[in-house]
């Protein structure tokens, strides 16, 4: 991204949600560290399609994302693709902190009494934005947390890798689609932290550079081939 066009910064335990179009760049920051960006992705001409978190990963035999993934609609087509990661592993299983989760381990504060003190979950925090767009609960698909890294013992049980982001760390996003994304900056379901974290996130955005035919994500699995050329017959005479 050779140059930036819109520069925001969203509070920890914040939402934001934008439409934006195919061609264009995001850069996300954990300024602090430690932060987590829980994300989804629509198509706005369509909301029925959305990010398909279990395609993304069996479609190229991951765990986990980072630089050359691409992120999957249920449509077989590309929301977007991921072109830089400082970090190595983003995680796309572990879902949303709720209410009860949250009250449970930092107490219920509200923002009627705490204001901006408040303790705001993943789920009502995507439901806020969703509500934007005339989209609510059944709408609601498996995120990615950005940021984040979980581990697993011999039993399948997830921890959250701490530390596992420092400041200015960052990750950026490739749409090559038009893109309803939504987003929040709450905390990541598995984080045991004595006191509730609020972790704020830098956004950058920017005009990408043009997808060449060698390009390192269209070509990082056969299968990500085959979701570019979806693309390009959504797109065909536009």
């Amino acid at each position: 991204m050779k140059h930036i066009d819109y520069k925001t910064i969203i509070p920890g335990a914040g939402h934001w949600s934008l439409r934006l179009r195919r061609g264009m760049q995001m850069r996300l920051t954990d300024l602090e560290g430690g932060a987590n960006v829980g994300m989804l992705f629509y198509n706005p001409e369509n909301l029925l399609e959305r990010y398909n978190a279990p395609d993304t990963l069996k479609g190229q035999h991951t765990f986990k994302l980072t630089t050359g993934n691409c992120l999957y609609s249920d449509m077989g087509r590309v929301f977007a693709s991921i072109v830089d990661d400082q970090l190595g592993w983003h995680e796309t299983v572990a879902g949303n902190s709720h209410a009860a989760q949250v009250e449970a381990r930092w107490g219920k504060r509200d923002y009627q009494t705490a204001r901006n003190d408040w303790c705001q979950n993943g789920y009502d925090a995507f439901l806020t934005e969703l509500a934007k767009y005339g989209l609510g609960p059944a709408d609601m698909a498996a995120n990615l947390n950005f940021f984040s890294c979980v581990a697993t013992d011999a039993e399948g049980n997830m921890t959250l890798v701490e530390d596992h982001s420092s400041p200015g760390k960052t990750v950026s996003l490739r749409f090559e689609m038009d893109t309803l994304v939504v987003l929040h900056t709450c905390p990541h379901p598995l984080n045991t932290s004595a006191e509730y974290p609020r972790k704020p996130v830098q956004i950058e955005l920017g005009k990408a550079d043009p997808v060449e035919d060698d390009d390192f994500c269209k070509n990082f699995r056969p299968e990500n081939r085959r979701a570019f050329a979806n693309n390009a017959l959504y797109y065909l005479g536009s």
